[in-house]
C-alpha cells in the first residue's frame, strides 16, 4: 500500500500512480482474472466500491496504448515476484504481457435519461466517440471503400440497428490493424438499464441492450476478452439472451472477492499509517459489514478515504448518487416492506429467499426481488446463509450493513415528508407531544393531503392497500424523527385498515407513553370519520393495550391513547 495522498473521485489508474494518490494495491485482480480464462465475465459490486478504478487499472496494464509503462506497475502485486503461503508467485510472464492488446474501454455511467430517445441518443454518442478515438483507422487501405464508408456513418443519433453492431465492427478493425484480438471493459453496464425502469421504457431498453450485448460479447470473433461491470445483476432472460459464455460474479461469490472494497486488514494499515488508530472500533462500526462470498469485514473505499481525509463521521456514501431506485421502491413498496424497514430500522434482521438475477419487471409486487436488489446494492449484508428443503431454497438471513446505511435510511425516510410537508410532519410530532389534539388534526390532514400519493404510484399499487403504504410510511417517519427519545413497536394486523403503533419513552420521567390506533372509514358501518375515531378508541380499551405499559410501570395519567381515522386524504384524531 502506497501512503499517500487520499484524495477522493480518482477514477483513472495512471493518474492516481502518477499523482501519488492514496491507493491500495488491487493489481492481483489482474493475475486472477487472467488465470480465470473465462471469455465474458460479469462483476456486480455496490456503487463506489472502486469498479471503475480497477477497469482503469486492466485498461492500463492490457492496451497497447500503455505498452512500456512499467512505471505505474513497479513495487505492485503484479509486478514483482512475491511469496504467498508455500507458493512462489512468478510474475514475469505477467510483465511480458503488459501493453501488448488493443482495448476498448466503455463506460455507460452517464447515461442517465427521462425518455427512451434521449438514452438511445446517449448510448450512440459514446460509440462515436469510440470511433473519433480511433480515427487513425481510415488511414492507407485497411478499410475497404465500403467500410470507410461505414465508418464514417458511426456518429451520434444514429439508427439503433447501425449502433447495436458499432462495437462489434470496431473490434474487427482492431483486430485486423494490430493483428491481436481485442479486450472488451465495459463499465457500469446497467445504469441505463435502472434510469430505464425508472422512466418506463424498460421494453424498448431491453430489446436495445439485448442487440448491443449479444453482437458485442457473444457473437464476436473478434473478442479475446469481455470484462463487463455493474451494480446488479440484470436477469439474462432480459438483456444476455443466450449469452452462455458469461461468467456472472455477485456479491455473494467467492471470486474476486477481496478485489473490489477494501479488507479489515488493509483499513486498519491505512488508519494507523494516518494516525487514526485509536478510531478503528468506531470506524468498524461506522463503516464496516459488507461481505462478499465467504469474506467478511469489508469497507466502502469511498467512505473510508473521505474519514481519513476528513477525520469526521459522516454518511458520506449517502452523498453519492445512486439512491433514487432504493428510495422509489421502498416509498412505494406493498405494507410488508415497510413493515420490515421498521424492524431494520431498530437493528432487527430478517430471513428472505434471495435471486440474485433481479428482474426489474418484479420489484414492484415482489418483496424478496426487493431484498435482492439492496443486497445487491451494499444496503443490506448477510448475517447466515442456509439452503432448506428438499429442493434445497437459498435463504438469507439479512441487517442493515452499518451506522452509515442506518442513517441514509433515515435520511431517506424524512425526505418522504421533505418540501412543503417538512414543517407540517416536524410541527405534528411537537404536537403530539404537546397533546394538542387540534394542532394534530390540523398537521396531520396537511401531511396526508400533500403526501398520501408518494406511497400509492407503485404499478402494483391498489386503493385497499393505498392506506397502508401511507400508515407504514408515517410510522417510519416517527421512528426516525423519535428515534432515541422513545421506543417504538407495533401491532400489524394489516389487511384490515388497522394499525397500532406504541411509543415507549426512553426517560418516563420526562415523557409520556402513547397508544395509538388507525382505522380507515367504513362507510357501511360508520356514519363519519368521528365514529371511525371512536371505535379506534374503543379498541384501544377493549384489547387492553396499556397492560405493557402498566405492567411497564407507567402510571395511566402517563399513558395517552389517539384513534386517528382516515376517509381518502381526510384525517380526523381524538
Amino acid at each position: 500500500m502506497n501512503e499517500n495522498r487520499a484524495g477522493l473521485g480518482y477514477q483513472n489508474f495512471e493518474e492516481v500512480r502518477t499523482g501519488h494518490i492514496f491507493y491500495i494495491d488491487k493489481t492481483d485482480f489482474i493475475r486472477e482474472w487472467w488465470e480465470n480464462a473465462d471469455k465474458v465475465t460479469l462483476i456486480t459490486r455496490p456503487r463506489r466500491f472502486g469498479k471503475t478504478l480497477n477497469m482503469s487499472m486492466v485498461e492500463c496494464f492490457f492496451s497497447n496504448q500503455y505498452a512500456g509503462r512499467s512505471d505505474l506497475f513497479e513495487g505492485l502485486s503484479i509486478w514483482e515476484n512475491y511469496q504467498t503461503g508455500d507458493l512462489q508467485i512468478e510474475n514475469e510472464k505477467y510483465r511480458t504481457l503488459q501493453g501488448t492488446f488493443p482495448v476498448i474501454f466503455l463506460s455507460f455511467a452517464n447515461i442517465k435519461a427521462s425518455k427512451y430517445a434521449d438514452m438511445e441518443y446517449k448510448i450512440t454518442k459514446v460509440i462515436a466517440d469510440l470511433y473519433n478515438e480511433n480515427n487513425f483507422l481510415l488511414d492507407g487501405n485497411l478499410l475497404s471503400e465500403n467500410e470507410q464508408e461505414y465508418y464514417k456513418s458511426i456518429k451520434a443519433g444514429m439508427e439503433s440497428k447501425i449502433a447495436t453492431g458499432a462495437i462489434h465492427s470496431m473490434a474487427g478493425f482492431l483486430q485486423r490493424y494490430y493483428g491481436k484480438k481485442v479486450i472488451i471493459l465495459l463499465d457500469e453496464y446497467d445504469t441505463p438499464m435502472q434510469e430505464a425502469w425508472l422512466s418506463g421504457y424498460w421494453d424498448e431498453a431491453v430489446r436495445f441492450f439485448s442487440s448491443l450485448f449479444n453482437a458485442t460479447f457473444k457473437t464476436n470473433d473478434y473478442l479475446e476478452r469481455g470484462l463487463i461491470t455493474g451494480i446488479t445483476r440484470v436477469a439474462k432472460e432480459s438483456i444476455f439472451t443466450g449469452m452462455n459464455n458469461l461468467e456472472v460474479v455477485t456479491t455473494t461469490s467467492n471470486k474476486y472477492a477481496t478485489s473490489f472494497g477494501f479488507t479489515e486488514k488493509e483499513v486498519y494499515k491505512a488508519l494507523d499509517n494516518a494516525g487514526l488508530g485509536g478510531q478503528k472500533q468506531k470506524v468498524k462500526e461506522w463503516y464496516d459489514g459488507f461481505s462478499f462470498g465467504a469474506y467478511t469485514d469489508i469497507y466502502n473505499p469511498w467512505s473510508i478515504i473521505s474519514y481519513i481525509g476528513k477525520k469526521e463521521y459522516d454518511t458520506y456514501w449517502s452523498n453519492t448518487s445512486g439512491n433514487g431506485l432504493v428510495n422509489s421502491l421502498i416509498q412505494t413498496g406493498i405494507p410488508s416492506i415497510k413493515q420490515t424497514m421498521e424492524d431494520l430500522l431498530q437493528g432487527k434482521s430478517f430471513q428472505a429467499e434471495i435471486d440474485e438475477r433481479i428482474v426489474f419487471d418484479q420489484l414492484n409486487g415482489s418483496a424478496n426481488a426487493v431484498w435482492s436488489l439492496l443486497l445487491a446494492t451494499g444496503y443490506l449484508r448477510v448475517e447466515k446463509f442456509e439452503q432448506v428443503g428438499r429442493l434445497l431454497t437459498k435463504v438469507y438471513t439479512l441487517r442493515l450493513t452499518n451506522m452509515e446505511v442506518e442513517s441514509i435510511f433515515g435520511d431517506m425516510v424524512k425526505k418522504w415528508f421533505s418540501g412543503n410537508t417538512e414543517p407540517a410532519y416536524n410541527d405534528f410530532v411537537k404536537a403530539l407531544l404537546l397533546n394538542d389534539i387540534d394542532a394534530m388534526n390540523e398537521f396531520m390532514n396537511e401531511i396526508a393531503f400533500q403526501s398520501f400519493s408518494n406511497f400509492d404510484v407503485a404499478k402494483s399499487a391498489s386503493s385497499k392497500d393505498a392506506p397502508e403504504r401511507f400508515y407504514h410510511g408515517f410510522v417510519l417517519g416517527l421512528m426516525v424523527e423519535l428515534s432515541g427519545r422513545f421506543v417504538i413497536t407495533s401491532n400489524r394486523e394489516s389487511g384490515f385498515g388497522r394499525y397500532d403503533i406504541m411509543l415507549t419513552p426512553a426517560d418516563k420521567d420526562k415523557d409520556c407513553a402513547y397508544i395509538i390506533e388507525f382505522k380507515v372509514h367504513k362507510p357501511l358501518k360508520e356514519k363519519d370519520l368521528a365514529e371511525t375515531v371512536a371505535n379506534a378508541l374503543n379498541q384501544i380499551e377493549e384489547k387492553q393495550y396499556e397492560a405493557e405499559l402498566l405492567s411497564a410501570g407507567f402510571a395511566p395519567e402517563q399513558i395517552r391513547k389517539y384513534g386517528f381515522g382516515f376517509k381518502g386524504k381526510e384525517c380526523l384524531i381524538g
